[in-house]
This record gives structure tokens, C-alpha cells and sequence, in this order.
């Protein structure tokens, strides 16, 4: 496993892993994947994984409560994060809510207590005092967001008066936004970008094809897995299996070793299983060639989905099977 070069009070490990599934249904993981979540959790440990997120959101607690457990006696000895879901996010219940989010985890301070979205009408200026107080008295280490613009982000680490170390946001070889500035600005503050759905929700794996389209609901939901989409996909899913051949890897460990070229990002995909596990974990030790790197982008560049309000009428097609 390699790790974040930053000054952290614990090292911060490229690959982490996400939680989202864990005990949320809609995942289509079915009613065993409680016990195998613990499992995936274990192996992830004996990989040298420091990075553990989740949300209170998260099956409304239950992903907060499977991790702590998972986590055992580990808990102290890793980076636990966690998100505040951003209902009216004042000083005063940013603080409840940190204070529930550690009793579920089992832990005496979160390691990174992140805003999980930007409020629309509640400023930062309140959120971030209830997360200085929180830093304050020990129960929260470092700070961060989620789905932050750069602008916002900056405004929130002045809030803050301190620094906002990390902004989760949806980062993949398709989903290319934070390129653009907030992975400049991580890599000259020092700041560190988290990339959820590094693969797409498993687009990037070459699992699913028009004719074998994912299950579950959260799949059903991302317009990328329009029949139409995944035949759009299949030259950039090539490229992936060419390079992947290349390192002797799979394609979802060419995309994650992707995202992973940039310093100061990490990824948290999920896994469904102790070998997912192994193989995101593995993904940290690879390095694309320059060429490679660029074969990449130009067949990501040519990938055209079809997404926003284009895309409602086909999800509601496929969705009646027509």
C-alpha cells in the first residue's frame, strides 16, 4: 500500500475503502453481505488500508455501527471518516450530530468529520464554527467536505480559520470535473481530494455490456448504465483491458491506478467482496507509463454518454423494459 505524503497525525492510505453498501439494501448486495462486510473490512486492515468512510446517512446509521464493529480494537489505529448530512447544519447540531456519529462508531473522535454537501441557504460560517468547537475539545481531528466547489471550499476553510484537509467529490476516468481545479489546488495547498465512484459505480470494470446490464437500485438510477451508454463504452472499456493486459491487472485496477497518478488523491471505491478488496488495494501499486496515461484520457475524451435531462426518457424506457 502507499500512502499520502502530507503531515497527517496518521498515515492516510491511496486506497481506501467506502461504505456506502454496507447495510443499505439498495445496493442488491442481499442479506448476507452484514456478515461479509466485516470480512472485507478485516482483509482491508491486513493490506495496510488506513482509510475507512462512511456517513450517517449510510443506511441511516447502520454502515456508522457495521464499521465501528468491524473495526474492533483497529479503531484508534486507523483514519475513521464520516459525514454530517447537511439538514440545518448550525454550530449547535453539527455538534449533536458529530457526538451520534461517534457513539455508532465506537470511537472517542471522529479523524475526519466531513460536511456531506453544501448547503444551500445555511453558510459555512455557522457549520464550520460547530466543527472548530468540535476540533476544540478533541472530538474531531481534521476537517472536511463533500461535493464542495473550489470557490465554496476555500470560503469554508477561512471559516474554518484552519485547514479544510479534504473534499470528497465524484472523481473516474468519466467523470473528469476535478481536474480541472480542485486537484490543482489539493496538490499546491497540500490538501487532499477523495474520490468516490472512482469506477463509475463499476462502468469501468467491463462487467456490464448492453446485453448484461447491472442489478440493484443504485446502478438502475446512473444514467451510464444506458444500453445505449454501455455501447458507447465499449472502445474506452477496451483500452482499459489493453493497458490492464500491459500490468496484468484488471480494468478496474487500470482505472483506479488512474485517478491515483495524481499525488494528493485518494480513492474509496466500495467491494462486494474479500477479492474486490485485493484487487483495489493492489491497484495503489501500479504506475502507467506516459504513453499508457495518455491513451487514457484521449479514450476517455471520445466517450460520449448520454446524460442530464437527454438521458430521463431512455432510463424511463429501459426502466419499462420497452
Amino acid at each position: 500500500m502507499r500512502y499520502v505524503q502530507l503531515d497527517t497525525p496518521k498515515p492516510i492510505s491511496r486506497i481506501g475503502l467506502g461504505t456506502w453498501q454496507f447495510g443499505s439494501r439498495e445496493w442488491g448486495y442481499g442479506p448476507e453481505y452484514e456478515r461479509r462486510a466485516a470480512e472485507i473490512v478485516r482483509r482491508a486492515l491486513d493490506l495496510g488500508v488506513t482509510l475507512f468512510d462512511t456517513a450517517e446517512l449510510y443506511g441511516f446509521g447502520r454502515s456508522e455501527r457495521i464499521l465501528g464493529a468491524a473495526l474492533g480494537d483497529d479503531r484508534a489505529k486507523v483514519v475513521v471518516a464520516t459525514k454530517i448530512f447537511p439538514l440545518l447544519p448550525v454550530a449547535p447540531v453539527v455538534q449533536q450530530r458529530a457526538v451520534a456519529s461517534a457513539a455508532r462508531l465506537g470511537v472517542d473522535g471522529i479523524d475526519l468529520y466531513q460536511v456531506h454537501q453544501a448547503n444551500p441557504v445555511v453558510a459555512d460560517t455557522t457549520t464550520m464554527r460547530g466543527m472548530r468547537s468540535l476540533q476544540d475539545i478533541g472530538l474531531v481531528g481534521e476537517v472536511g467536505v463533500s461535493n464542495y466547489g473550489l470557490r465554496r471550499w476555500r470560503f469554508a476553510e477561512a471559516a474554518l480559520g484552519r485547514r479544510v484537509l479534504s473534499n470528497q467529490v465524484r472523481y473516474s476516468m468519466i467523470d473528469r470535473g476535478p481536474e480541472e481545479d480542485l486537484i490543482p489546488y489539493a496538490e499546491q495547498a497540500g490538501r487532499i481530494v477523495m474520490a468516490y465512484s472512482p469506477l463509475a459505480q463499476g462502468f469501468l470494470s467491463g462487467r456490464y455490456d448492453a446485453t448484461n446490464p447491472p442489478a440493484g437500485a443504485v446502478r438502475r438510477a446512473n444514467p451510464y448504465f444506458l444500453p445505449e451508454n454501455l455501447e458507447r463504452g465499449t472502445r474506452l472499456i477496451a483500452t482499459l483491458r489493453e493497458v490492464a493486459d500491459a500490468h496484468d491487472a484488471t480494468p478496474s485496477q487500470i482505472a483506479l491506478a488512474y485517478v491515483l497518478r495524481h499525488p494528493n488523491v485518494v480513492a474509496i471505491p466500495g467491494a462486494s467482496g474479500i477479492e474486490q478488496m485485493e484487487r483495489n488495494a493492489a491497484a495503489a501499486e501500479i504506475d502507467l507509463a506516459d504513453d499508457e496515461y495518455a491513451a487514457l484520457v484521449a479514450a476517455a475524451h471520445a466517450f460520449r454518454p448520454v446524460t442530464g435531462l437527454a438521458a430521463v426518457p431512455r432510463m424511463v424506457r429501459a426502466r419499462l423494459g420497452k
